[in-house]
């Protein structure tokens, strides 16, 4: 397992324990993350989060607003420094609402280890939440 693959793994993870601390942990001070990539209804400019500030106001402002997250990846592709991670994500919100939707996510690993780039894409349109 390349060192993409193994820090998806692990962003995923911590994700789905909501290890606020130990997902920003996971990226580099100038790592990129475009969740979903494009504009969107977090990201009015489509441009991402730059730096970890920003990455963690993203973290603060959508990913601890679910109650629970769950990833079910089908197939990861590795390429050098990057992996494509295929599949879905199941996310529950207060209320017990819930919404899957398909995704493919694109780490990037610098030479320490460190996520420099997270691009998430899955269509906003598509996600629709129904009571669990």
């Amino acid at each position: 397992m390349g060192a993409a693959l193994e820090m998806s793994k692990k962003s995923m993870q911590m994700s789905e324990a909501k290890d606020r601390d130990g997902w920003l942990g996971l990226f580099a001070d100038d790592a990129v993350v475009e969740d979903p990539v494009g504009p969107s209804f977090v990201d009015a400019e489509g441009k991402g989060q730059h730096g970890k500030e920003a990455i963690t106001a993203f973290y603060d402002n959508v990913v601890s607003q679910s109650e629970s997250l769950k990833f079910t990846i089908h197939r990861s592709i590795e390429c050098g420094d990057e992996v494509a991670n295929i599949g879905e994500l199941r996310i529950t919100l207060p209320g017990n609402q819930v919404g899957v939707v398909q995704l493919c996510n694109i780490y990037k690993v610098n030479a320490e280890g460190k996520l420099v780039s997270l691009r998430s894409f899955w269509e906003q349109d598509k996600l629709e939440f129904s009571p669990g």
